[in-house]
């Protein structure tokens, strides 16, 4: 499943000249191509995730410290694969056994909490980040569902086909059932809600 930017903002925290800058620079660059327009891999959307936690309490420059500290260290699979978390000045690469500092002292080990990036959160610039797996009540993000595709609860029905479907006003969120059983009212308004959220990202460009 490829993710556009619009979506990629929304479930990440990201900006667009952010990701566009992280592109450019190589920071993190998208799996599934830049050319013709951008788009993203599920495992991208992590990443991403990851970076913009730490930025909170972490400069740029340090978390491209942290990642070439990973490319010393022979860690070299992809960035959503390592568990990375802000310490002070520092970043620290958090596994099974122990904590390893990737800026201020590389390869010391060092004691750190695991965050979940998962969870909503606030970045630098004050923005709310929601829920990566649950981003509205009725909306999961299942990785093994529709490959991370935003879905409404307990279906495999994308949130932007329900959404579309009451766009212009002629099926009301009530008249949804009768096209999707398994949908009720309420999960139509989170669509739509979600789908509005996603629409500003663009246009916030």
């Amino acid at each position: 499943m490829s993710f556009p930017v619009d979506l990629s903002s929304t479930m990440t925290g990201a900006t667009l000249n952010q990701l566009a800058y992280w592109r450019s620079t190589g920071l993190l660059v998208p799996e599934l191509g830049r050319r013709p327009r951008a788009l993203y891999s599920f495992r991208d959307l992590v990443a991403l995730r990851t970076v913009v936690h730490l930025r909170r309490n972490s400069s740029l420059q340090s978390v491209r410290r942290a990642f070439a500290q990973l490319d010393r260290m022979d860690l070299t699979d992809h960035p959503s694969q390592y568990k990375l978390v802000s310490q002070g000045r520092s970043i620290v690469l958090v596994q099974d056994e122990r904590s390893i500092d990737l800026v201020t002292h590389p390869g010391h080990e060092v004691l750190a909490t695991l965050e979940d990036i998962f969870e909503p959160f606030v970045t630098q610039r004050g923005r709310h980040v929601p829920s990566f797996t649950e981003p509205r009540e009725h909306i999961r993000v299942r990785e093994h569902r529709l490959g991370g595709w935003p879905t409404i609860r307990d279906t495999r029905i994308p949130y932007d086909t329900v959404a579309a479907l009451v766009s212009d006003g002629s099926i009301s969120p009530d008249q949804v059932v009768l096209y999707y059983p398994t949908v009720p009212p309420e999960a139509v308004e989170d669509a739509v809600d979600f789908a509005h959220e996603v629409a500003h990202a663009k246009g916030a460009a």
